[in-house]
């Protein structure tokens, strides 16, 4: 693949990172924000200590949550584009949409899915701001670790996959990957600081929707992302109907 294909596929997938974020801030605008608010509301509630507001939650939740959205969905979508050079061809028979769709449920998995069951996402009343450093290093530890656990997945599969057949080879890495992932959740800390009094019904709200928002930004980009590439490795070849001359034969 020559450097020219590489950037419009990355241009490509910048732009399907874009359009899959606005699908994405819909989720966390509808979705998301009423589970914010009402935690906001019980910490309002249960707090004696009234902080003066920087920006203010109109804001927030309105041009502060659409930059964010927008942003992390052109730059993931970006690495995502070049991911997809290196995978197309490497892991299977597949066409471009199908390993675009591969490899969106691929980082779905292992960017936030892995890292969310170990340490959920939590609205904004809950957990101690003393401890947001070391929360934030263990996420971003297993999110790390879901990659090259991943990685080192696909690896294996492609290498016994001559001697034990594509499936069994498929079944064996899968295996792998999910003892290491469950020796990782063992050894790595726990973390749990949501208060006894903060309403279940609410927490797996949030938690359920920052999960939603992740599964549309990725799917959506994957089925993007995977009908440009496809446009853009395997055109269409011209035909009389296309308004183009079709050369006269004799």
């Amino acid at each position: 693949m020559n450097s020219t294909t590489v950037r419009n596929l990355l241009v490509r997938g910048m732009l399907a990172g874009l359009a899959a974020g606005v699908l994405a801030l819909v989720v966390a605008y509808f979705l998301g924000e009423p589970s914010v608010d009402n935690a906001i509301s019980f910490e309002d509630a249960h707090s004696h200590e009234h902080e003066m507001e920087v920006v203010s939650r109109s804001l927030q939740s309105t041009a502060g949550l659409a930059t964010g959205v927008l942003v992390y969905g052109v730059a993931f979508g970006g690495i995502a584009a070049l991911a997809f050079c290196v995978a197309l061809g490497r892991v299977g028979r597949f066409g471009p949409r199908a390993t675009a769709l591969l490899l969106s449920g691929c980082a779905l998995l292992a960017v936030y899915v892995v890292p969310f069951l170990k340490y959920p996402a939590n609205p904004p009343s809950v957990g101690d701001p003393d401890t947001i450093g070391k929360r934030t290093t263990l996420y971003f530890l297993m999110m790390l670790l879901g990659v090259l656990l991943a990685v080192a997945a696909t690896i294996l599969g492609k290498r016994l996959a001559p001697t034990l057949g594509t499936w069994y080879a498929t079944v064996l890495a899968v295996a792998a990957f999910a003892v290491a992932i469950g020796l990782a959740y063992a050894f790595l800390p726990a973390v749990n600081e949501v208060p006894k009094d903060f309403p279940a019904t609410l927490l797996w709200r949030f938690r359920l929707s920052a999960l939603a928002i992740q599964a549309v930004l990725w799917g959506g980009f994957g089925l993007l992302f995977g009908e440009l590439a496809e446009r853009q490795l395997n055109p269409k070849p011209a035909t009389a109907g296309s308004g183009r001359r079709v050369p006269a034969t004799h």
